[in-house]
């Protein structure tokens, strides 16, 4: 990796070659299955990518107006692709655009499809059910936890009115396929009785199917026994699986100290880089670094904003840090470039492209003006 010090830090870098690597494997589960891809911006929105990912998939989703405008324009327009849209609740004013540029909406409950049928002549609508059955221990990404807000339970809906063409549910979180077939299960056994009057099934989200221990087979053999049943469409709309260990942040260590053992400051902050790391939360991998105490030199790598638990996490290195030195992080093109800030006026990271053949590309330097027009 001889372009690590070629970059500007704090930067993310996308690995085109590991991004086409999860592609090639999206796009052959699509074809084996006879299910369509879709990529769920909300995890990756890089659309200097979209050309690439329209070469394997079939469009994009999103959950608000300014997400479904930049599928539209980037990928769905473009590339001729698909643009659908989920959103717990829709804004009157914002309604009639999304209406334009989705080909599929999908309301959370009936009272939201009531209110705006009318106004989405030409699209395919859809329904949100909550099987209320959970299969993970993460509460804040639980859909089917207790007075969930997301989708429409058994107990509401007694029939699907006209003009509903398809389902959607959307439970699970980083997870294998066994997990789907558990659910589908209860789906099922819930909402079964309107699968002969719909044209799709949206499996949402949440697939981890370009990790390396995923039962792909499981979930072909799955998808396609849905098929042949019921005879509609299916969906999937992962996000993590695309760019799934596709990106890296680098940053520079800016000071290191003791109190009580080694600290090292960065100029990559896990509230402003890397949140998930603290809503998570999780301890990304250092490229060269191992579990504290496993190598010989250990320190908690922290953040340069005013944030006391702006800790990233402890890691033990080979050799002592020293100013000036870069650190990798792995696995940071999802759910970092699309939910990053500017808390303390901490600059945005750059953003790169490594392309296959090697080469570095700047796509986007930050600086103040990004901070200040967020402001008044």
């Amino acid at each position: 990796m001889d372009w690590i010090n070629k970059v500007n830090t704090p930067c993310y870098v996308i690995d085109e070659r590991r991004l086409r690597e999860n592609l090639e494997i999206l796009a052959d589960v699509k074809r084996r299955a006879g299910c369509r891809i879709l990529l769920a911006q909300k995890a990756y929105s890089a659309f200097a990518t979209y050309p690439i990912i329209a070469e394997y998939l079939d469009g994009c989703t999103a959950s608000g107006l300014f997400e479904a405008r930049l599928g539209y324009e980037e990928l769905a327009k473009p590339f001729n692709r698909e643009n659908h849209i989920f959103s717990p609740a829709y804004r009157e004013e914002e309604f009639d655009e999304i209406a334009k540029i989705c080909g599929h909406i999908i309301f959370n409950n009936l009272r939201q499809y009531e209110k705006f049928k009318d106004r989405a002549k030409g699209v395919s609508c859809g329904i949100r059910v909550n099987p209320e059955h959970s299969t993970q221990e993460h509460g804040i990404y639980d859909p089917c936890g207790e007075f969930s807000r997301l989708g429409t339970t058994i107990n509401e809906l007694n029939d699907l009115p006209d003009g509903i063409e398809g389902l959607h549910f959307h439970t699970l979180c980083e997870q294998n396929a066994d997990a789907l077939v558990e659910t589908l299960a209860a789906v099922e056994s819930k909402f079964g009785k309107f699968f002969g009057k719909i044209k799709w099934l949206n499996m949402g989200g949440g697939h981890h199917i370009t990790r390396p221990d995923y039962d792909r087979e499981l979930l072909i053999e799955t998808v396609k026994n849905l098929r042949e049943k019921y005879g509609f469409e299916v969906y999937l709309e992962p996000g993590e699986a695309i760019a799934l260990n596709a990106g890296y942040l680098v940053t520079t260590v800016l000071d290191t100290f003791k109190n009580g053992m080694d600290i090292a400051i960065t100029d990559a902050s896990a509230a402003c880089h890397m949140p998930d790391v603290l809503e998570m939360p999780y301890r990304p991998n250092v490229q060269g670094a191992g579990l504290p105490n496993e190598k010989a030199f250990t320190y908690r790598l922290g953040g340069n904003t005013c944030l006391a638990g702006d800790i990233i996490g402890d890691y033990s290195f080979d050799s002592a840090l020293s100013e000036g030195e870069r650190l990798v992080f792995e696995d940071m093109a999802i759910y970092s470039m699309c939910k990053n800030n500017t808390f303390n006026g901490i600059a945005l990271p750059s953003i790169y492209l490594l392309r296959g053949d090697g080469e570095l590309v700047l796509l986007k330097k930050f600086g103040y003006e990004d901070f200040k027009v967020r402001l008044s």
